[in-house]
């Protein structure tokens, strides 16, 4: 049997392309000698027909740019993709606003510098969005004289 045809059987029995398979040169004559399936099968399982892994793509330039990722690079501004409010949504920006200014009334309170009414009427005001910052928020109380 011509080379071409062991080998296009080869490809065959072993599920792979024939540019995979591979026949060992020192067992040359055997595979040439090969008549059958059979022939070509006990051949395949004496290794002297094999067929070559598959070629994958590395993961380890992935890897390498998560860890980066994680540590807080490429975040840049020529990284991003999409508006502003895709990387952060405005819900959440709104989110994070309200619970450092809550957080910052809570603290007032539980130091006594507001009054029972003061915090709660304050305390509308942000979910109002009356303060753009915690510092907006500061400087209204005083402002106000809503500190003790």
């Amino acid at each position: 049997m011509g080379m071409a045809t062991v080998r296009r059987i080869a490809a065959e029995l072993l599920g792979v392309g024939e540019s995979r398979v591979r026949i060992d040169p020192a067992n040359y004559k055997k595979a040439e000698e090969a008549l059958t399936r059979d022939d070509i099968r006990s051949l395949i399982s004496q290794h002297v027909i094999y067929a070559l892994r598959k070629k994958g793509v590395s993961r380890a330039r992935g890897r390498e740019k998560q860890r980066k990722k994680k540590a807080g690079r490429r975040r840049g501004t020529g990284s991003r993709k999409g508006t502003k409010y895709s990387i952060i949504p405005r819900k959440r920006i709104w989110i994070n606003r309200v619970r450092a200014q809550r957080a910052l009334l809570r603290e007032l309170a539980l130091e006594k510098k507001l009054q029972k009414d003061v915090y709660r009427k304050v305390y509308r005001m942000i979910k109002g969005g009356a303060f753009k910052s915690r510092a907006n928020l500061l400087s209204h109380l005083k402002d106000n004289g809503m500190m003790k």
